[in-house]
C-alpha cells in the first residue's frame, strides 16, 4: 500500500556495495526503516552524491512510500527534500549539536508509532536550529528536556526533574533554575550558563535518559560536542 508522508532522517547504514538501509521517522508511519538501492553507485558519482544527501542526518523529507504490515524494511517510492538546510551544514556549531541529538534520537526513539504531536515538535525543532542566528548554546538542552514530553517520562517541574536525577548526580539551586526555565521558556531564551555549568546540566539530563530508556549506553557523539563548548 502506498503512503504519503512527511519524514526526518535520523540515520543511514552502508548495505552491501551500493544500497543504504535508512531509519526515517515518518508523520504517516511512525519509525520506518527502508532499503535504497543504488544509491552509492560509482557509475555516477555525482548522481549518488546527490542522492545521498537526501538520506543525511535530521533531513526533511517528502515522501511516498511503500507500506507491508511487519516488514522489518520497506521501500521509498519517490522521495525529496521538503525544507534545504540554510546553515546547518555549513555551521561547525549547529553540525555537532545536531550530530549529538541525531544520536540522541537513535537511543530514545526505539519502536516509536506515528505521534503527530512529536513530529511537528521534531519538525519546528530542526527548522529553529537549522535557521535561528544567535542564541543556540543551550539548544540541545532545551531539546531533550522538551522531547521527554513527546516520549512519555517528562516531569513537570525542576524540582521533579532533580529528584529523579540527584541521588546519581549533585545539583544545586542555579542547576534547578536553569533546568525550570528552559523547561519554560522557547529556545534562544537568554539563559546564561557558562561551558562548565551546561556541561553539568547536561549530564543531569543524560542521567534522566538512562533512566528512562533502555540499554542507553554511551555515545559517541558526547566527547566532540564538549570540546566545541569548552
Amino acid at each position: 500500500m502506498l503512503h504519503k508522508t512527511r519524514g526526518i532522517v535520523l540515520s543511514h547504514i552502508r548495505y552491501r556495495e551500493t544500497s543504504i538501509i535508512v531509519k526515517v521517522y515518518t508523520e504517516a508511519l511512525g519509525l520506518q526503516s527502508y532499503i535504497v538501492n543504488g544509491v552509492r553507485s560509482s557509475g555516477n558519482a555525482r548522481s549518488g552524491g546527490s542522492r545521498m544527501a537526501l538520506y543525511q542526518p535530521l533531513t526533511m523529507l517528502d515522501m511516498v512510500v511503500y507500506y507491508q504490515d511487519k516488514a522489518n524494511l520497506q521501500r521509498i517510492k519517490e522521495i525529496k527534500c521538503s525544507e534545504p538546510f540554510m546553515q546547518l551544514p555549513m555551521d561547525f556549531q549547529k553540525t555537532g549539536i545536531a550530530l549529538f541529538l541525531t544520536e540522541m534520537l537513535g537511543k530514545a526513539m526505539k519502536g516509536e508509532e506515528s505521534n503527530p504531536q512529536l513530529f511537528q515538535f521534531l519538525h519546528s525543532s530542526i527548522h529553529i536550529l537549522d535557521t535561528q542566528r544567535e542564541g543556540i548554546q543551550n539548544f540541545h538542552l532545551q531539546f531533550l528536556l522538551k522531547l521527554s514530553r513527546y516520549l512519555g517520562f517528562a516531569t513537570p517541574t525542576a524540582d521533579d526533574f532533580l529528584e529523579e536525577v540527584s541521588p546519581y548526580i549533585s545539583a544545586d539551586a542555579t542547576d534547578r533554575e536553569a533546568v525550570e526555565r528552559m523547561l519554560q521558556e522557547p529556545y534562544g531564551s537568554p539563559i546564561p550558563m557558562n561551558g562548565e555549568r551546561r556541561r553539568h546540566v547536561l549530564q543531569l539530563i543524560l542521567q534522566f535518559y538512562r533512566l528512562h530508556v533502555a540499554d542507553f549506553g554511551e555515545l559517541k557523539s558526547l566527547p566532540v560536542l564538549q570540546e566545541m563548548q569548552s
